[in-house]
């Protein structure tokens, strides 16, 4: 729908009716301007999404990805299933580590039950460099049975897509099958060089509806604070 259609969005925020027993009349009116504002964001949201659907062919996956995951040797393509979409979210958990990133566990956790949705329409499978085995025992202390996880044992898929250093550090990308073709159409490019000052890196929008979550409260969220893999 074209911006110049919509009704603007302090005409929408003025008609809302929604009241709050003993709000005072400048809570209202804080509201109503921070509505005006909600509004504008959802539309922006939209706007982006519709860019990110309309970019142009991404390049073609040219090598051949080995990966070993827990019922054994896999593909790139093996990892479609018989989906054209393929999200990969590479996670750290490389053999360096003692334990996985609290984030990116936070994130993963995030969707053990909302992957069968998910999988409906798209596969979502998740990445590492340690051995099958060591992510196998991980997933099974955090009680997951949803996450399809993978070991990129040789490093390539990490390197090319992740990590040219192969730096322990996350990456997200989405893959398509069309056409008997492989291409990549989407990576995460928002990190520490695309930070504003004072902000923890993140993308946009969240994947993690945590920080979400917390960014309507008055607590908000805080740079510093980040999830613990135990409480």
């Amino acid at each position: 729908m074209s911006s110049s259609s919509l009704k603007p969005a302090a005409e929408l925020a003025r008609g809302n009716t929604a009241r709050i027993p003993n709000e005072s009349a400048e809570y209202r009116r804080a509201r109503e301007q921070l509505l005006a504002e909600e509004i504008e964001l959802r539309r922006h949201i939209e706007r982006v999404a519709e860019m990110r659907r309309a970019l142009p062919p991404g390049g073609e996956v040219a090598k051949t990805y080995s990966f070993v995951g827990e019922g054994g040797k896999a593909t790139l393509p093996d990892l479609f299933g018989n989906k054209q979409t393929l999200v990969i979210y590479s996670y750290m958990f490389g053999p360096q580590r003692a334990q996985p990133c609290p984030m990116c566990t936070s994130f993963m956790a995030t969707w053990a039950a909302k992957l069968q949705d998910v999988e409906q329409r798209i596969a979502f499978v998740f990445v590492a460099r340690s051995p099958i085995a060591r992510l196998i025992e991980a997933k099974k202390a955090r009680g997951w049975t949803q996450h399809r996880i993978y070991s990129d044992p040789s490093g390539d898929y990490t390197r090319d897509y992740v990590s040219a250093a192969d730096a322990d550090m996350p990456g997200y990308n989405v893959f398509t099958r069309r056409d008997g073709s492989i291409r990549h159409f989407l990576s995460g490019e928002m990190g520490q060089g695309t930070a504003d000052p004072g902000q923890d890196p993140r993308g946009a929008p969240d994947l993690d509806p945590l920080w979400a979550l917390f960014d309507t409260t008055p607590e908000g969220r805080d740079k510093d604070w980040y999830p613990s893999l135990s409480y």
